[in-house]
């Protein structure tokens, strides 16, 4: 059975920082596209970060100098380390893997204000 289990979400204030976790199960990990999109409410889940299986990563403009993806194959383990964080980063993060289909986990919810 697949699972993605998401953590490290929370309240944090404008400039804070929060890191993500995400502990698969049940897959290959290390064969596996990991990826982490976001939600907020309203809009359409769009994506944050993608690392490959050889650890390239591709971030989006918003995000990018800001936020890093990094992921730990013997943890079977996706990190988002989340750096000067702003109100419009408030959303539900959700882990994404990804090796033809895709997989979700959860979601976390990340509140940024003051």
């Amino acid at each position: 059975q697949v699972q993605l289990v998401e953590s490290g979400g929370g309240l944090v204030q404008p400039g804070g920082s929060l890191r993500l976790s995400c502990a698969a199960s049940g897959i290959s990990f290390s064969m596996y596209t990991m990826g982490w999109y976001r939600q907020a409410p309203g809009k359409q889940r769009e994506l944050v970060a993608t690392i490959t299986t050889g650890g390239r990563s591709n971030y989006a403009d918003s995000v990018k100098g800001r936020f890093t993806i990094s992921r730990d194959n013997a943890k079977n383990t996706v990190y988002l380390e989340m750096n000067s964080l702003k109100s419009e980063d408030t959303a539900v993060y959700y882990c994404n893997a990804k090796w033809g289909s895709s997989r979700w986990g959860q979601g976390t919810q990340v509140t940024v204000s003051s």
